[in-house]
């Protein structure tokens, strides 16, 4: 392989890498000290779709996860997750840069922004700023539910080209940054599969996570009782290509502590370092 297809391979990983981070870093479960007898078991996926929370529910405002991320034994970089209210909303914040070796490599710095609907979950909009070596890029994502459409609007930076670009959309849908609090509603128990519609302003995937098992897990932030998610694209692009594995909290605040994703070109794995 020659220097330059090394590179372009790294810029992969890299860039595909940082989408699984920011896809998957904003997760909670519902509370682990229900009984399990009284949570019901479900069997197979069922069709896509978002559900409405249950009640009672409560997003972790003003709670702040910081975490570091490593490829191939390497420290590739950190992740920063909020979560906030917006008005009658919720706002998701994440931070992404690279570090070490891959930032020597290609620097990496993302910011996203995305909105939803605590009443429903549905996404309402995303912005994202994103620098990856000299590239710098900022995209907005409206989602036009009385319309049924995704508009993408994207500005690169250095040369001023405007792109818009419009896809169908469900009823409701949720997004790469939000999808995880959406899982957190549902009922984890192990056995439980789910299927829901994400969009990110391309074509609608279909993401199915299964609730694996229960696991104790070490990371720089302490040892903790978890339950193990898994969550794959069954449709698009990424269909049969990446899945990611997210280990959350067994207690009251029930915070993602570790995730490991998984894509064609390698594994990062994130490790919670503090809150």
């Amino acid at each position: 392989m020659s220097p330059s297809e090394r590179r372009l391979r790294l810029i992969a990983i890299c860039e595909l890498g940082w989408l699984a981070a920011v896809t998957l870093l904003h997760a909670q479960t519902i509370s682990p000290t229900v009984k399990q007898s009284s949570i019901p078991i479900v069997n197979a996926a069922p069709a896509a779709k978002m559900i409405p929370p249950p009640p009672g529910y409560r997003f972790p405002n003003g709670q702040t996860y910081i975490y570091s991320v490593e490829w191939r034994m390497f420290t590739a970089g950190t992740a920063q997750v909020k979560m906030e209210p917006a008005g009658a909303n919720q706002r998701v914040s994440a931070i992404a840069d690279s570090a070490g070796l891959v930032n020597v490599l290609y620097k990496i710095h993302d910011r996203f922004d995305a909105f939803l609907d605590p009443r429903t979950f549905c996404s309402l909009h995303i912005s994202k700023y994103a620098e990856a070596g000299s590239r710098k890029r900022q995209t907005e994502i409206g989602f036009d539910y009385a319309r049924g459409k995704a508009a993408l609007d994207e500005k690169n930076l250095q040369t001023g080209e405007l792109k818009h670009v419009e896809n169908d959309i469900p009823s409701c849908v949720t997004d790469v940054i939000s999808a995880f609090y959406y899982v957190a509603s549902l009922p984890l128990q192990p056995g439980n599969t789910f299927t829901f519609p994400v969009n990110d302003g391309g074509k609608t995937s279909e993401i199915m996570a299964r609730v694996e098992a229960l696991e104790q897990v070490k990371v720089p932030a302490g040892t903790f009782q978890t339950v193990r998610v898994e969550a794959q694209p069954i449709s698009g692009l990424l269909k049969g290509k990446a899945a990611v594995w997210v280990w959350f909290e067994s207690d009251a605040e029930h915070a993602p502590v570790q995730i490991r994703s998984k894509l064609k070109w390698g594994t990062l794995l994130f490790k919670l370092q503090r809150r």
